[in-house]
């Protein structure tokens, strides 16, 4: 989370919106650990990463839905046997939980 922490306060003196997506669990072999935070800001900049890149398209996918008040708060989870994560390439072997929600200044 440290490492994108003066894009959010660049995004914060902005007045962007802003989707952040974080780790909580991984269940096996994980790309990244749990703390591991991405964020999407209402113009589609990312910075960050989840899953060191193999899942980060899909996760843009949700954090935009969340920026759009399609879907709350909410945990989302990829893995290997998981047909869309597979697609996208987490082939690590594990699953990685997230937590996705919109970042509360």
């Amino acid at each position: 989370m440290r490492e994108i922490l003066d894009d959010l306060d660049r995004w914060r003196e902005a007045g962007k919106r802003i989707a952040l997506a974080r780790v909580v669990e991984v269940e096996g072999s994980g790309p990244r650990d749990p703390g591991a935070a991405m964020a999407v800001n209402e113009d589609g900049e990312v910075v960050g990463s989840v899953s060191g890149g193999c899942v980060e398209g899909a996760v843009v996918e949700v954090a935009q839905e969340v920026l759009r008040g399609e879907k709350g708060p909410h945990r989302v989870s990829f893995g290997y046997s998981d047909d869309d994560a597979f697609a996208v390439g987490l082939t690590c072997g594990g699953t990685i939980h997230l937590y996705v929600e919109l970042f509360d200044w």
